[in-house]
């Protein structure tokens, strides 16, 4: 019986998975968010000294979880970029060390792959699917031709989705991260026809740039900041702006390709009117659907497990002990 090891440490979370025969048998994340709260954003210093805090401990714990022990892992795969250098370091120094001990093959994973295929640990997602990736600082979307076949049709051009969040959020006054917190507050009676902000490139292919959104925001809350009642009919529409620009061009991009499969992956496919308008929007125009559950959404080491198992053929040929962090690493791109 095959078991992997995962190990996830690219900036907040350590997390760390074991996978049998591609299917998770155990996962363990230990979240950074109250640490870097009070600085409104990640402290990376603090983030990779907090990641060899817990990587041990939290080893013995996803063992024992998994109902396994050390001499069971037959492969082990690690997170080697995009992320913070100093919280890479960490994740790909256990792994290797662990590789050497055991004398198994270890295999460097793109985060950024790692959501890619985070769907397929719950939904058996079939190639060809049009992927819609928002995490951290990226907002892409990725034509997933075949395992390992990856084309990059748009990304963004400044701030990302989840980025324009989190500064909107700080702007305003609201805690970090921004995310959930004006995904509540426009729940909560936010009306999102108030203001009626810009949906940057709405209609210009498949590229993104939510900076001047965020501005416009900006001016709105000047504005209007002696009122604070003002605040959830502000929020409200703003991610209503950011929602119809992610939809509009995910579904556009599926009709263009001939793509009937679409996914939503990374932390801002937790927010649930990017759900709800995508649910309606794919029941319209006969799409399939598919989003992970919010515990794949956000960084973990079940994803990077899943990413290797489906991608290991590609990422065997470059395992061994000169793997290495790429702190600025691109989407891999196989005859894309």
């Amino acid at each position: 019986m095959s078991h992997l090891l995962a190990i996830e440490s690219s900036c907040d979370e350590t997390s760390l998975a074991v996978l049998e025969e591609g299917q998770l048998k155990a996962l363990t994340i230990s979240s950074q968010i109250e640490f870097h709260r009070p600085y409104g954003g990640v402290v990376p210093e603090l983030a990779s000294r907090h990641h060899l805090e817990v990587i041990h401990p939290l080893l013995e714990e996803t063992l024992e979880k998994a109902g396994i022990g050390l001499s069971d892992i037959s492969e082990i795969a690690v997170t080697k970029g995009p992320g913070l250098s100093g919280s890479l370091l960490v994740g790909v120094a256990v792994a290797k060390m662990l590789g050497a001990l055991l004398d198994v093959p270890v295999l460097g994973v793109n985060h950024m792959e790692g959501h890619l295929y985070s769907v397929r640990l719950e939904h058996d997602v079939p190639c060809p699917f049009m992927c819609l990736v928002c995490s951290g600082g990226h907002t892409q979307i990725v034509h997933v031709v075949e395992e390992g076949q990856h084309v990059i049709l748009g990304e963004t051009r400044d701030d990302a989705a989840g980025e324009a969040f989190d500064k909107v959020a700080k702007m305003v006054g609201l805690p970090y991260p921004g995310g959930p917190v004006i995904d509540k507050m426009a729940k909560a009676g936010g009306d999102k026809e108030a203001v009626d902000f810009p949906r940057p490139m709405l209609n210009k292919g498949y590229e993104f740039s939510f900076s001047g959104l965020k501005t416009a925001v900006r001016r709105e809350w000047l504005e209007r900041e002696q009122n604070p009642d003002a605040l959830p009919d502000i929020i409200a529409s703003f991610q209503e702006a950011v929602v119809d620009v992610l939809v509009q061009k995910l579904v556009r991009a599926g009709r263009k390709n001939g793509v009937s499969r679409l996914c939503v992956v990374g932390g801002v496919a937790c927010n649930s009117r990017l759900r709800e308008k995508l649910q309606e929007r794919a029941a319209v125009d006969g799409f399939e659907l598919y989003f992970p559950k919010p515990l794949f959404c956000t960084d973990n080491a079940a994803m990077i497990g899943r990413a290797a198992w489906d991608l290991r053929k590609h990422l065997l040929a470059e395992a061994g002990p000169a793997l290495d962090v790429e702190v600025s690493l691109d989407m891999m791109r196989v005859n894309g």
